[in-house]
């Protein structure tokens, strides 16, 4: 199917039924490492290879060069060289991603207008996004569900679908030999036992963070096998995330803390005495850290969130 040029009566049928939403379909099933095609095939829209996606076998470009991103794989895209024509809204709000996604679109799953005029080749989101039956209709759409397979799993399947897993491998490899090493470098000089607590303030709510749910958490927790509070485990392990109350947020405290700190919401908690009188706010031992920054597990956000641990454990 030729996806570039959309029939004027396509437009007008999915600017029309935009209004009605939609959503997201019946949730997908496992992607389960399976490969994208070896053999490319020819289509009117130019060479494509078939990518084995949690719904099925799809048809996508070989060689995309107009990519949209609705949901938290930007920074995947962008990590393979692949051009990106529009992106979420959390993606734009990254200060690390500014400078690149500069003449990149603001897009969501709901203005189908503005995704048709940027004729995107190739559309790709989270499981949870809506509209993904007109979104089909404008481009290959592809979706993940969040969690269904590990961070660094989830780069290879967008390097398969971008028709770059060598080069995603190769990145996932090399990630996992500097994050190991800075591991073994970090219990070197904290001593084995330490704990790290990753702890960020949203919207006037504490949280607290299990090993997958960004903010460095994969780094900390599965590749460099850092110590979790008990406490933490039993709370935010499974789900990802625990929200708290700032009396009992000493309970949660490790040897150390990662606060990933949004600078424009309220964070007077900081200023009581319930937080000053935590031990490792009184060892200068908080390591604060640009939630906007910290907030996704991509290759270009793990590389930065890596340097800042590497930073701030071993070169203070």
């Amino acid at each position: 199917m030729a996806y570039k040029y959309i029939p004027v009566l396509l437009i007008f049928v999915l600017l029309l039924s935009a209004c009605g939403g939609g959503a997201a379909g019946e949730k997908p099933s496992p992607a389960g490492g399976e490969s994208a095609s070896e053999t490319a095939t020819e289509s009117a829209s130019g060479t494509t290879i078939t990518y084995q996606s949690e719904n099925g076998p799809i048809e996508v470009p070989a060689n995309p060069q107009r990519v949209v991103v609705l949901s938290s794989f930007a920074g995947n895209v962008m990590a393979l060289g692949v051009p990106l024509v529009g992106v979420d809204s959390w993606s734009t709000m990254n200060p690390r991603f500014q400078e690149q996604l500069r003449q990149v679109e603001e897009v969501s799953d709901e203005n189908l207008e503005k995704l048709i005029e940027l004729e995107p080749d190739l559309i790709i989101g989270l499981s949870n996004i809506k509209n993904v039956d007109k979104l089909k209709q404008i481009a290959p759409t592809v979706t993940f569900t969040y969690g269904k397979v590990d961070y660094l799993t989830q780069h290879i399947e967008i390097g398969k679908l971008l028709n770059k897993e060598k080069e995603a491998r190769a990145w996932v490899d090399d990630f996992k030999r500097r994050a190991g090493q800075a591991g073994e470098d970090i219990k070197a000089k904290i001593g084995a036992d330490a704990t790290v607590s990753v702890i960020e303030n949203f919207d006037k709510q504490l949280y607290v963070y299990g090993d997958n749910w960004g903010r460095g958490t994969e780094i900390l927790y599965q590749e460099m096998k850092l110590n979790m509070p008990d406490k933490v485990k039993e709370t935010a392990l499974k789900n990802g995330y625990y929200a708290l109350s700032l009396e009992v947020l000493p309970e949660f405290a490790g040897d150390y803390i990662i606060l990933s700190k949004n600078k424009d919401t309220d964070n007077s908690f900081q200023e009581t005495d319930t937080y000053r009188n935590i031990p490792a706010v009184k060892a200068n031992r908080v390591f604060e850290a640009d939630a906007k920054e910290f907030y996704f597990n991509d290759p270009l956000t793990l590389d930065y969130q890596l340097d800042f641990f590497i930073q701030h454990f071993l070169e203070r």
